[in-house]
């Protein structure tokens, strides 16, 4: 069976960390669309939460951004599309503020610090990983376990 990078039934999208135009989640939330548009998107969600974050901060419309990657556009036009089309044009130091932000972002709140424990507790062993401790972290053992990667 040949490889299909954007068949999210067989695979988890990119990790939330890799970075497209120095943002992240970026990445993944195209591989969430490809896959939407292919019908092939299992249990990921394009426009979700996390995707929002990247959409609200350029100003983006999620359903532009869709129409777009329809095209077949690669990750590179699809970048230079953002940006072009950005209500709120964003400079390299605040690019690199909302990456390094998001990469670290740990539950603040005591629902959602009870949600990542729930969570943890939820999968096998999770618990036991004292290095779970951003949402980064979470997607990406979700992502590992979802798949048959072992804790």
């Amino acid at each position: 069976m040949a490889y299909d990078p954007y068949d999210l039934t067989q695979h988890p999208p990119r990790s939330p960390r890799c970075k497209l135009g120095g943002l992240v989640i970026l990445p993944r939330m195209l591989d969430k669309c490809r896959a939407t548009l292919d019908g092939k998107n299992g249990e990921y969600t394009y426009n979700c939460s996390l995707d929002r974050n990247v959409l609200d901060f350029l100003g983006i419309d999620a359903e532009a951004l869709k129409s777009q990657v329809a095209k077949g556009l690669g990750d590179g036009e699809i970048l230079a599309w953002m940006n072009s089309q950005a209500k709120h044009p964003r400079a390299g130091y605040e690019i690199a503020a909302f990456s390094a932000f998001h990469e670290q972002r740990a539950p603040s709140a005591t629902g959602g610090r009870a949600r990542l424990s729930e969570y943890q507790s939820a999968t096998p062993a999770g618990a036991k990983r004292e290095d779970i401790v951003t949402w980064f972290d979470v997607l990406d053992l979700d992502d590992h376990q979802s798949f048959g990667g072992k804790v």
